[in-house]
């Protein structure tokens, strides 16, 4: 009996660890992602698919992904909703962290080849099944609209992809 009480107070301790620690980890996540956000708010990102016609542009593809993982205390309780159905809203929050960092992502390369703006936007979400574990990778994707008198800077990827990786 004292086995069980043992074994039922450790899952409950490593469940409330789990909920402590990821909810500190996805404050801090927000944060630093609400701060890029205003930073990179000089760039807009249009959904259209056409693109403006006011002056010459060269185009580029502009990419930003990231995987996020979940903890064990989202994968608890999407497992309590996986029973009684209803949103799986442990995995909202988790799924907003991956888009919204991504786009970030994207601009950075979009803002260093000196693009005005970037056009005709779109997400690629994939499951990643890791065992017990979830995790997603989002690809946000887009046209940068270099004005034909910008300078491009080449050695882009290193320094774009090196800093978004801190980032998260």
């Amino acid at each position: 009996m004292s086995s069980f009480l043992f074994q039922a107070g450790l899952v409950v301790a490593l469940l409330i660890l789990g909920y402590f620690f990821g909810t500190v980890a996805e404050k801090r996540h927000y944060k630093r992602i609400v701060l890029r956000e205003a930073q990179s708010a000089v760039l807009p990102v249009i959904a259209s698919r056409y693109p403006p016609e006011d002056r010459q542009y060269a185009q580029h593809l502009v990419t930003g992904n990231v995987v996020v993982a979940s903890d064990y205390f989202k994968n608890f309780l999407a497992g309590l909703f996986d029973i009684f159905g209803g949103r799986v809203t442990p995995y909202e929050s988790m799924l907003d962290r991956a888009r919204r960092e991504s786009v970030l992502r994207m601009k950075a390369q979009a803002i260093n080849l000196g693009a005005s703006h970037v056009f005709n936007i779109k997400f690629d979400t994939t499951r990643i099944a890791t065992g017990r574990l979830a995790a997603m990778e989002v690809l946000a994707y887009g046209t940068a609209m270099i004005p034909a008198d910008a300078r491009v800077n080449t050695h882009e990827s290193e320094s774009v992809h090196g800093e978004a990786a801190r980032g998260i």
